[in-house]
């Protein structure tokens, strides 16, 4: 939001301790609507799918001399490894159908043809066209150096802790600025953007609360050694028995593993979860195990209470 506002020809001060260490520093960056499509989310599609039709053209813009940005345009395979998952693929393929959404059945023959690593207990394929990602990281990183680089953006590592009203003592009048832990800052305008921080903050407008709580995630990175490269040429979505796990390869030779949804309030890494994701990742692909372990990450990411976006104004 920084990066656009600045565009616009409007100087921005972005306040953030660690830009882009939070929930951006751990996500696995799939562009998924279609995959990432669940059941009774109607409404929510078509929003999921006009955002990603919109990617390539914020890529183009963000990157126009071809500047590394982690975005790659690779498919989304979709497969199941016993009976039940097969079940739920199919009917959620029935969903897809619906739509509309580009989304093949593959024989699991076609499918090792194109991902001759998958397992033998892979049973069940489905290929998604439309379905891409983005390295989190590495575009965080574009996004503040262009932010810099336009002469209009300043990153300033506070944390906001409170907002500025025209009148001190009604939090319903007009917002005119911050207050981090170190000085007052006025403002034209206040956006903000900081997720499950948003409740957090003081002063604000009366009445005002934000349905957001904290899911957390642990996701893994490991190491392809330069003999199984390239190990994967999409990302693979899968079910294993029942539990969801997704394997994402990055142009960088690692391969991101993830992803558990917990809301036990455990900041740190669970064991269990890195247990389940190593497990469930070699059923779909047995050369997990020779991979080297680099990275396990938890973070919390805010939710809603139907999925969808949040905001108030």
């Amino acid at each position: 939001m920084a990066w656009r506002i600045a565009r616009s020809g409007r100087n921005v001060r972005l306040f953030d301790p660690a830009p882009a260490r939070g929930a951006t520093f751990a996500a696995a960056g799939m562009l998924a609507p279609v995959s990432e499509y669940h059941y009774q989310e109607d409404a929510l599609l078509p929003l999921m799918l006009a955002s990603a039709a919109r990617y390539p053209e914020f890529i183009r813009e963000l990157s126009p001399n071809g500047e590394p940005t982690g975005y790659l345009p690779t498919e989304t395979l979709l497969v199941g490894v016993d009976a039940g998952d097969r079940q739920a693929l199919a009917g959620l393929h029935s969903a897809h159908r619906r739509w509309n959404l580009d989304v093949q059945r593959l024989t699991t023959g076609a499918a090792r043809a194109q991902e001759p690593l998958l397992g033998p207990r892979v049973t069940s394929a489905y290929i998604v066209g439309g379905d891409h990602q983005v390295d989190p990281r590495t575009l965080a990183a574009r996004l503040v150096d262009d932010l810099i680089r336009t002469g209009r953006g300043v990153i300033v590592r506070e944390r906001v802790v409170g907002l500025l009203h025209a009148d001190s003592a009604d939090p319903d009048s007009r917002v005119t600025g911050v207050r981090t832990e170190n000085e007052e800052v006025s403002a034209e305008e206040v956006v903000l953007a900081n997720g499950l921080g948003a409740n957090e903050l003081e002063a604000l407008p009366g009445g005002l609360h934000l349905p957001l709580r904290p899911v957390f995630g642990d996701i893994l990175r490991l190491r392809v050694p330069v003999a199984l490269q390239p190990l994967l040429s999409a990302t693979v979505r899968g079910l294993v028995h029942g539990e969801s796990v997704y394997l994402v390869p990055r142009s960088d030779g690692t391969l991101v593993i993830g992803a558990t949804q917990r809301e036990d309030g455990m900041p740190g890494v669970s064991a269990g979860a890195v247990h389940r994701l190593l497990r469930d990742a070699q059923e779909l692909l047995p050369a997990v195990a020779d991979l080297e372990l680099v990275e396990a990450t938890a973070r919390a990411r805010p939710a809603t209470p139907d999925n969808a976006p949040c905001s108030a104004g």
